[in-house]
């Protein structure tokens, strides 16, 4: 079945038909709290990597989030490096990554010297799949000297780094099965999923720790910025050392111990987190609201579907992701160009990782669920602010 082209157009008129066009996919939503705290930040002096905003912002995440300790970030990359480094991955390691993310994922290995090790994805969350990992992991893993080996390379395994991508919570039960079962720390790339749970948790602290972003095409923004999950005391403290360039505590001496990142999240961009954390529950709810439209505007339309998402599943629907009927790369972008012709800003799946010139020749598994659904993903423009009204 071929995607019902026009069908789609109308049914993107019946739910954003209303919004100036272009209609991007994704715009933060700025008002006067936020611009009030900004100024007072400004007004204090407190810019810089330290401040009052800072510890404000993480506390305000820790008690969203259920996250017993929160580190700041200057963007969610930095994050999740540290989050890899606090697994133990170190240079010449393998780290398992689904092959469906966005870059910064196996870029955050890159950084701290390992390769990306890629496994499929399964078809209905588009996270890792378990039974995919528990197959590539017997088929290549042999356990010795108190570490998983890769017998195909000789490096170390030393984690799994889950994606929960667009928001949809990835299986986490049944992949902390896995792991465990293979002595595997699991990090959590939860980095568009501020605010999705998985009965009734929420996701990037589920495995050893995780990473958040705050980019300004995320639901809450704070222009850049990113954050570490974490609820282990001595693993949090361990980080955000790693984070502030291992700066010894000392009233005015400058001595540090060892080699370290200067990743700390401003106060300034705090102070903007701040002020859009105040209104995370209004965002969520405008979203599940345009998600539910989008999925009755396009019920009757030929070769298209909102993405099924499980039971017990609360994702956060940072975008809203559809599975467009169509067999080919080409046909895909085609029915994007048409889109953006009325005006409508939809975008594919990132390029599979495992295509990219610098991933190539990195190990892999099957990766057959993601190389169909490559040109079958799209993602609608899901702005809160598109939302339809609430009911009168």
């Amino acid at each position: 079945m071929s995607v019902d082209k026009k069908g789609m157009i109308a049914a993107l008129d019946r739910v954003i038909g209303h919004a100036a066009k272009p209609v991007a996919l994704h715009e933060p939503i700025f008002d006067e709290e936020d611009k009030k705290r900004v100024l007072a930040c400004l007004q204090s002096g407190w810019v810089s990597s330290v401040g009052p905003e800072v510890d404000r912002f993480e506390a305000m995440l820790a008690e969203i989030t259920g996250a017993k300790h929160v580190i700041a970030t200057v963007n969610g990359t930095a994050a999740l490096h540290l989050a890899c480094l606090a697994a133990g991955v170190r240079p010449g390691d393998e780290v398992i990554v689904p092959p469906l993310s966005f870059v910064a994922t196996a870029n955050a290995v890159a950084h701290a010297g390992a390769v990306p090790h890629f496994v499929d994805i399964e078809q209905h969350r588009l996270g890792l799949c378990p039974q995919a990992l528990a197959k590539r992991l017997e088929a290549i893993g042999e356990r010795r000297d108190g570490a998983l080996y890769n017998r195909e390379t000789g490096r170390v395994i030393r984690a799994i780094l889950v994606v929960h991508i667009f928001g949809i919570p990835a299986g986490m039960a049944a992949l902390k099965q896995v792991a465990d079962r293979f002595g595997l720390p699991i990090v959590e790339d939860a980095a568009e999923a501020l605010g999705s749970r998985e009965g009734g948790d929420h996701v990037g602290h589920m495995g050893l720790c995780g990473a958040l972003s705050f980019n300004g095409n995320k639901i809450v923004t704070t222009g850049g910025g990113g954050a570490v999950l974490v609820d282990d005391e001595d693993l949090a403290r361990d980080i955000r050392a790693l984070a502030t360039t291992a700066k010894a505590p000392h009233r005015f001496r400058y001595h540090h111990d060892r080699v370290a990142y200067n990743y700390r999240l401003p106060n300034l961009n705090a102070a903007l987190g701040v002020a859009q954390l105040s209104r995370l529950p209004d965002y969520l709810q405008q979203k599940a609201r345009l998600a539910d439209a989008y999925a009755t505007a396009l019920a009757d339309v030929a070769g298209v579907r909102i993405w099924d998402i499980p039971e017990r599943v609360a994702p956060n629907h940072w975008l809203v992701a559809v599975d467009a009927e169509c067999e080919t790369l080409e046909a895909r972008d085609a029915l994007i160009e048409q889109a953006h012709d009325a005006g409508y800003m939809l975008r594919p799946v990132w390029d599979l990782l495992h295509r990219l010139p610098m991933y190539k020749d990195t190990p892999r598994g099957g990766l057959d669920v993601a190389e169909m659904l490559e040109s079958r993903i799209l993602t609608l423009p899901s702005s809160a602010h598109l939302a339809p009204s609430l009911p009168r």
